[in-house]
């Protein structure tokens, strides 16, 4: 075991805060990199240190492993945490911490390589016998042979990359007489993303749920599932909204499902946090689509429905203890919803819309919890991921969270730029969404953006009547000017609200 007295937390923004406040009640210090752009950064202000690694863009500071090293031997680092994003799945950069003497807080280099590449996890855990969607075992390069497989697994079918994520050299082809420039695309896409060409070919499911499990390995061969979180609210294949438990997996089922998460660790030796990815069909039979080898944004979810801390217990893991509990004492307790709250604009096509925050107050009250890493007056730099937070709901059960959740987007008060904050409204009151009757093609099939704007019309009119009513209370005799001016002053206040999101 190796005790860790100073982490280096090679992100930005909310993940780096979020690492941060565990490390610090772990009597743990901190230390901060930042770009140019993230001079003023929350970050920045809470780590005990904090060391400026170069230019505003990604590849001149964040993605600079060289230059972070150089940082943690000057100021004494004993590990790094990654975060998500930037070099968190990069296998190289884990094995120049591990070679450097330091401990990189999250998997082998090995495992990362291995569930880096589609194929090979997809190898790596046949003898498993998980559940994997009917297609390619290798990469396809011939495109006449690729052609016959084609029509062996059935149309419609997926070409995709078997580098990268975020559906990136990914193309569904309906038909034959299309496949050939369909797969020229997905090659050059996968190609310019990830410096990695290969593709395969799967069955092309057309409306999945997105349900991931959480999963915990220690360096004692224990491996352990925190149950399961439901993604399939996406846009662009990226969750907006995420929760957890899912309302459609029965015990029988999340259990199966469990089995199968642990087994694909097993498959890759997997230590620390790490997310097991399922495609579960209309008839809920699922396939395993993909392992992610570091903490999720969405893990907020799961820490709520567990009363566990993941960051903290990456980094007990990486001291090298065991887990401190067994399978069968973990349970789920109560519901929990994230929204990611984008500075995009859903009416626009989900198109960042970057400014400066004029307004930023975040909700507050039992059983809210806002993750972010901005305040009124930031700008949202243009370089970066334009998220501006995770706002998560926890109650006793779905309907708990979910109005939560609604009465905690309604005090969210944002000015200056768009927000997901209308958008994650709109999904949460939508019948599908109550009813847990919806998977990935939520937005194609219920959102177009007038139904925004028919959403707001019908708030102001709400507002307008309640203005008359009041003023119409006001003229009566018996009204008293204290009361009048009480309520007026609060309507006032609630329509300025409005008329701002």
């Amino acid at each position: 075991m190796r005790k860790i007295n100073k982490i280096l937390v090679a992100n930005r923004g909310e993940i780096a805060l979020r690492v941060m406040r565990s490390a610090k009640e772990m009597g743990i210090k901190t230390v901060a990199i930042y770009s140019e752009a993230d001079r003023n950064a929350l970050h920045v202000r809470y780590a005990d240190e904090a060391v400026c690694v170069g230019g505003p863009k990604s590849n001149e500071s964040y993605l600079r492993g060289d230059v972070i090293l150089d940082v943690c031997k000057k100021l004494k680092v004993d590990a790094i945490h990654p975060g998500y994003g930037f070099l968190s799945e990069n296998a190289g950069f884990a094995r120049m911490v591990q070679e450097a003497g330091l401990i990189f807080i999250g998997p082998s280099p090995e495992a990362i390589e291995l569930m880096g590449s589609k194929l090979a996890a997809k190898a790596a855990v046949a003898k498993y016998n998980i559940p994997m969607v009917p297609g390619t075992e290798e990469a396809i390069t011939d495109v006449e042979a690729a052609k016959v497989i084609a029509h062996e697994v059935g149309f419609p079918i997926l070409i995709k990359a078997s580098a990268g994520g975020g559906g990136k050299g990914m193309r569904v082809v309906d038909h034959i007489d299309m496949f050939e420039e369909q797969m020229k695309l997905a090659v050059s896409e996968a190609t310019s993303a990830f410096g990695d060409g290969s593709v395969f070919i799967e069955k092309y499911i057309g409306s999945p749920r997105h349900i991931e499990i959480q999963v915990l390995g220690d360096t004692h061969g224990n491996i352990v599932h925190l149950f399961e979180r439901e993604c399939s609210i996406q846009r662009r294949h990226q969750k907006v909204i995420e929760e957890a438990p899912s309302s459609v997996l029965t015990p029988a089922l999340r259990e199966e499902m469990g089995r199968c998460a642990v087994n694909v660790a097993k498959a890759c030796d997997y230590v620390g946090a790490g997310t097991v990815e399922f495609l579960v069909d209309e008839n809920l039979n699922f396939y395993f689509l993909e392992m992610n080898t570091r903490l999720q944004v969405e893990h907020p979810v799961t820490e709520q429905i567990t009363g566990l801390d993941l960051v903290k217990e990456q980094i007990l893991i990486a001291e090298g203890k065991a887990l401190s509990f067994r399978q069968e004492q973990l349970h789920i307790n109560g519901h929990a919803l994230e929204l990611r709250v984008y500075a995009e604009d859903p009416a626009n096509n989900f198109l960042p819309d970057i400014g400066r925050l004029e307004t930023y107050k975040r909700p507050q009250g039992l059983g809210v919890r806002v993750d972010d890493g901005f305040e009124q007056g930031m700008d949202i730099p243009i370089y970066y991921d334009p998220m501006i937070a995770k706002l998560v709901t926890f109650g006793k059960d779905r309907q708990e969270a979910i109005d939560k959740m609604l009465r905690a987007i309604d005090e969210y008060q944002i000015t200056g730029i768009e927000t997901t904050l209308p958008f994650g409204k709109y999904v949460l009151t939508h019948e599908a969404f109550l009813s847990g009757n919806f998977d990935t093609k939520f937005i194609e099939r219920y959102f177009a953006p007038d139904m925004l704007k028919l959403q707001v019309d019908e708030e102001t009119e709400q507002v307008a009547a309640a203005l008359t009513a009041i003023l119409l209370q006001q003229n009566k005799p018996n009204a008293t000017q204290e009361s009048a001016g009480t309520i007026s002053n609060h309507t006032a206040s609630n329509w300025r609200t409005n008329r701002l999101k």
